[in-house]
């Protein structure tokens, strides 16, 4: 796939290394290693459309002052049959380069040319990222923080997928352990106090709804059959029953948000093949535990954690830890995935580097584990923190959040912000159509363009007819800044792959929305001096309504061809 920007700016990179080089040759520099310079795209495009720092760096080493290095290097370079048009020199020494025209018409061609691929790089080719993320616990439903885990990791997922990553999506389904105790508790109880009132529920249980309604359809497919039997036997049948319809309804859930998971990945089986009960046994063989008071310890001290931790309790049960350290082993070292990423709640900050150093010491490279840390979510509405749903008066759930705003608002809001930012959710603009509104700002520029497009077809100018030559008269500021935007898609994807940082589209979508309203306002097209620019703009407008689709599909946000 085409990278515009890229290709400019490894051209220039190239071209000033060239300069230097026969600068060297002819003795008008000393011939010594040379600081490394970087060439970017300057925020004020007054200054060019790239500019290179590479005379201020090289002032030192070349015993020279940065403008007379700048002079030399415009002399030992030639622009002819370069995508530049011209260079200056500004300040003490920066040198701005200038594109040529072909370059813009180019941008315009490649996203007319890749249509629904505009945008993907092959950055990741050849590697396999597994993302983890939600992990809600089964015994219970997702509140608000899993809707912003959902909308970031999915994001996340397909950004890998759109930079070359062999990507898959996992849930990580907690079936075992404590909370799995408790749930078969929480059961037992409310089945048994269906026959008998007095039987207590302890505090620490789930006293949730959902809890009865279980216990209640149990009754009513086996009546008092387990009222009389071994605990045991009742709480094991109650949580066969339950946790299934649980997980279903997390998928089910999940799937109304748009997400589709490849695995769900359950921690029973680490228990049933023996991976939890190996982890402590292999630590212990390699000589990283020790026993106190019963229980057994690992070294985690030894790889950098801030303290050591209970792998094994006095009475036998391993911690939580160890399956977790049994299913990252099993990520990296058995499915072989070159990036194990997890989307995690920001409580898990201490969690990450104890988990990387149990897996360091099990022979795994735990620099291939990534974990995004997300802060929490607080949903406003007239200004107030809300935690109550509106119509249920119940706490607010994903399913209860989806009944009250638009999924597309949902999936657009939780990715304005860097994960590890607190987000203050603001459900009244969520459901407000106006351009305060950011999704509905940026699907409205979609629309526009649409209907526009419908208008000229009406006026019997179609896209069809428009000639690419007539690119070349895009010539005015606001033509140009959208090109350049438009440009930009390719590596903003690779940076926001790189940073695991969905933000970054919601940012690129906005501005490119507002780019359009801006060439929109100031450039008619209905009314064009002539036909030819006014095919030129069309197809510009085109381009610009790819671009907005692509990272929109990337979000999973719909793009409405009306509003």
């Amino acid at each position: 796939m085409a990278d515009c920007i890229r290709e400019a700016a490894d051209q220039l990179h190239e071209l000033l290394m060239e300069g230097l080089g026969r600068m060297v040759a002819e003795e008008k520099v000393p011939a010594v290693p040379l600081p490394a310079f970087r060439v970017e795209i300057p925020a004020d495009k007054s200054h060019g459309d790239f500019a290179a720092n590479v005379a201020m760096v090289s002032a030192k080493a070349f015993r020279m002052a940065p403008r007379k290095i700048a002079e030399l290097i415009l002399e030992s370079i030639s622009l002819r049959g370069t995508i530049f048009d011209r260079a200056e020199i500004a300040g003490p020494g920066f040198l701005n380069f200038f594109l040529k025209p072909e370059w813009f018409s180019k941008v315009v061609e490649t996203v007319l040319t890749e249509k629904d691929t505009y945008g993907k790089t092959q950055t990741g080719a050849g590697k396999r990222a597994l993302v983890e993320f939600v992990s809600a616990n089964p015994t219970g439903p997702m509140h608000v923080g899993n809707a912003r885990g959902g909308a970031l990791g999915d994001s996340l997922a397909e950004i890998l997928s759109w930079t070359g990553w062999e990507v898959e999506r996992e849930f990580y389904v907690n079936d075992a352990g404590n909370q799995i105790q408790k749930f078969a508790t929480s059961l037992e109880v409310r089945y048994l106090q269906h026959f008998d009132p007095s039987v207590e529920m302890p505090e620490d249980a789930y006293h949730g709804a959902d809890i009865t309604e279980h216990a209640e359809n149990f009754i009513a497919e086996n009546g008092d059959k387990y009222v009389n039997c071994d605990s045991q036997i009742r709480r094991d049948a109650l949580v066969a029953f339950a946790l299934p319809k649980n997980i279903a309804g997390l998928e089910r859930d999940l799937k109304k948000y748009r997400i589709v998971y490849d695995n769900w990945f359950r921690e029973s089986t680490l228990h049933q093949n023996g991976q939890v009960k190996w982890v402590v046994e292999e630590l212990t063989k390699r000589g990283y535990t020790y026993e106190q008071e019963g229980a057994v310890w690992f070294k985690a001290t030894d790889f950098g954690a801030d303290k050591d931790f209970v792998l094994v309790r006095a009475n036998g049960i391993p911690t939580y830890v160890v399956p977790d350290i049994a299913y990252h082993y099993n990520k990296l070292m058995v499915r072989k995935f070159d990036k194990a990423i997890d989307v995690l709640g920001a409580d898990h900050h201490g969690y990450v580097p104890r988990l990387k150093a149990a897996l360091t010491a099990l022979g795994a490279d735990a620099s291939r584990l990534d974990v995004v840390l997300m802060q929490m979510v607080m949903l406003m509405r007239d200004g107030e923190v809300v935690k109550l749903s509106k119509r249920s008066g119940k706490a607010i759930t994903l399913v209860t959040l989806l009944d009250e705003i638009p999924l597309d608002a949902a999936r657009f809001f939780f990715n304005t912000r860097e994960a590890n930012s607190h987000f203050e959710f603001d459900l009244d603009l969520a459901v407000e159509q106006s351009s305060q509104n950011p999704v509905y700002y940026v699907q409205y520029a979609h629309a526009r363009i649409c209907s526009l497009l419908r208008t000229m077809a009406e006026q019997g100018v179609t896209l069809e007819q428009c000639k690419k030559d007539a690119l070349a008269l895009l010539k005015q500021p606001q033509e140009l800044e959208l090109i350049r935007h438009l440009a930009s898609l390719p590596s903003e994807l690779d940076a926001a792959a790189k940073a695991y940082d969905p933000s970054k589209v919601t940012k690129y979508a906005t501005e490119l929305a507002t780019l359009f309203h801006k060439f929109y306002d100031a450039c008619s097209i209905k009314y064009a001096e002539t036909p030819e620019l006014q095919q030129a703009r069309l197809l510009l407008c085109e381009a610009a309504r790819q671009g907005i689709s692509n990272v929109l599909h990337i979000l999973k946000v719909t793009c409405p061809e009306s509003m």
